[in-house]
């Protein structure tokens, strides 16, 4: 079976940390969506590592770590962090594979991607600037580049074909700082290093590795309402990042999905352009952020911060058919004497408990109900009945509302600083 990690809210749920501690219940760690515009924090013995490609259980000794079609890779980032994964643990490299069919980012697609952001002034999306949107855009437009085309005799002709039509489309925007040449140098560099890992047929890979009976962890990047289809659009990413979307960016059959673990935090960031229901922008707003080191791991764009939203938890849980949740970052309430959560919107003169279609013409307003805090410290907290009793409380009231149990609680950024109630 294939077990699914993604996050529930708007990205930055803290997926990583959770995905290499559920690795060693797994032969294979697999990315199944999104590209170098996610960044997966790990923290373990003395080490803080960022990655942006390679899944998150690559420093699991033993464990097979499998970047999906689904995928777009920019060799250069690829590059970075096949050097940083090398310091750390020499061997892991032998342990990592790539899907022939994983589409590459170019040069030009960053360019594109600057470009176009910058064209559209005070509309600005939030882009990472990594070149995603403009490469997704290719994919579908049947233009783009795979991982299995380096080999091909014509590539040097086929990247020189894709970058001229992303100079003519270029000459529509005002121009930006960019140096291609020296782009293209790296990119070209970064191709020769990336053909050290092994490439294999994705499909069958994944399948062939089920018909043998082994378990399989996919990560999902960025967050459910970031999804293209189902977030809050037109302030999305450019990938199915819900489960369905592992079926996909995998090539596996619905019926292999076992386990869906969706992760979110004990309140709400988010980065970029769009609605953000619980938004605060008082004191509580920046003592989140400056408590919860709310600063993007890709971008370093501080996040913005509210409460707990469980109309919009409740619709991801829809969406994804979450079986188990994962909370994290509750110890960054420690010092609060109360908090909020929102449970129901008032749009209009109506009380609503559903999503909206178009959250930014909704004209949302939360209904917030108060929790008594803990202001007791708990990280490093492993054991359930160590946390308060306030916690706990806290804790039950999301399981009581959303009708799905709570089975890992993150007390802090370490490795070891989990709560494990139930183990998948």
């Amino acid at each position: 079976m294939v077990d699914v990690v993604l996050g529930l809210q708007w990205g930055d749920e803290g997926k990583g940390k959770i995905v290499d501690f559920l690795a060693p219940n797994y032969d294979i760690v697999a990315r199944f969506q999104g590209g170098p515009n996610a960044g997966h924090t790990l923290m373990f013995e003395g080490h803080k590592v960022v990655l942006h490609t390679i899944p998150s259980g690559i420093f699991r000794k033993g464990i097979f770590n499998f970047i999906g079609s689904g995928v777009v890779i920019d060799p250069i980032t690829l590059q970075k962090e096949m050097t940083t994964v090398h310091k750390i643990q020499p061997d892991a490299l032998s342990r990592l594979l790539i899907s022939n069919g994983a589409h590459l980012i170019l040069p030009s697609h960053r360019m594109l991607d600057a470009a176009s952001e910058a064209a559209k002034g005070k509309k600005k999306i939030g882009s990472t600037l990594k070149g995603i949107g403009p490469t997704y855009m290719d994919k579908t437009g049947r233009n783009g580049l795979r991982v299995g085309d380096i080999l091909l005799p014509n590539f040097s002709e086929r990247y020189k074909a894709l970058r001229d039509k992303h100079l003519r489309l270029l000459d529509l925007y005002p121009s930006i700082d960019f140096d291609l040449e020296t782009e293209e140098q790296k990119w070209f560099d970064a191709i020769q290093k990336m053909q050290e890992i092994k490439v294999v047929e994705g499909t069958y890979y994944i399948n062939e590795a089920l018909d043998k009976g082994q378990k399989i962890l996919a990560e999902g990047a960025q967050g459910t309402m970031l999804d293209i289809d189902f977030g809050t659009y037109p302030y999305v990413t450019s990938s199915n990042t819900v489960t369905a979307g592992c079926c996909i960016g995998l090539g596996v059959s619905p019926h292999q999905i076992g386990e869906v673990i969706g992760i979110f935090k004990a309140y709400v960031t988010r980065v970029g352009g769009g609605s953000f229901p619980t938004e605060l922008f008082d004191e509580h707003g920046a003592y989140l952020q400056n408590e919860g080191h709310e600063f993007g791991a890709t971008t370093g764009r501080p996040r913005r911060c509210g409460w707990l939203d469980l109309v919009q938890l409740k619709y991801s849980i829809l969406i994804n058919g979450v079986t188990q949740l994962a909370m994290t970052k509750i110890d960054v309430l420690d010092q609060l004497p109360q908090f909020s959560y929102a449970d129901k919107y008032l749009i209009g003169e109506q009380e609503h408990t559903h999503f909206p279609f178009d959250l930014d013409s909704a004209k949302v307003t939360p209904l917030y109900q108060e929790v008594p805090g803990w202001q007791q410290r708990l990280a490093g907290t492993q054991a359930y009945e160590d946390l308060p009793e306030k916690a706990r409380n806290y804790v039950s009231m999301i399981e009581d509302k959303v009708k799905i149990g709570v089975r890992l609680i993150s007390t802090g950024p370490e490795r070891d600083s989990l709560v494990v109630r139930s183990l998948v």
